[in-house]
């Protein structure tokens, strides 16, 4: 089975006022029926730090991807997580000729169960969403899982 995904990327040149104020990489990106997503370079890469760039984003769909997996093998196994939270990192690496690329990414779930004796089971299964997450499994770079329990109710 196949799906296929599309958006509208725009991007207008505003002369030369953006680009001393160096905001002539911002652009917008339409996906039907959704909320138009602005989007810039990275600071780093003198883009507007107020809007989304490439990296957050590629590092958001791989954190909500793992995510949705986790949720759906804890259910296959009864368990019940009342909460999940994540803050994963990406670390990119520019070489000296402007090339660059993510290197690696660490995902630092923690997350909160109805009962404690599932922690352990609870925890393996990041293995098993690993290898289901769609956005992981199309990344060229090493994706670290350091899954916690923060805490249980029983």
């Amino acid at each position: 089975m196949k799906h296929v995904f599309t958006l509208d990327l725009e991007w207008k040149n505003n002369g030369n006022e953006a680009l001393k104020n160096k905001t002539f990489k911002n652009h917008s990106i339409q996906i039907k029926n959704k909320e138009v997503l602005n989007v810039s370079a990275a600071k780093a890469f003198k883009g507007d730090a107020l809007l989304y760039n490439p990296e957050d984003l590629l590092l958001s769909s791989l954190a909500s991807c793992h995510m949705m997996s986790y949720l759906y093998c804890c259910q296959k196994h009864n368990i019940e997580v009342l909460a999940y939270n994540d803050s994963p990192e990406a670390f990119l690496e520019v070489c000296a000729d402007g090339s660059g690329k993510i290197v690696k990414a660490v995902l630092k779930p923690e997350i909160t169960l109805l009962n404690s004796g599932d922690s352990a089971l609870a925890l393996s299964l990041h293995k098993e969403a690993a290898k289901l997450c769609f956005i992981a499994n199309s990344c060229n770079f090493e994706i670290e899982h350091r899954p916690k329990i923060k805490d249980t109710l029983k």
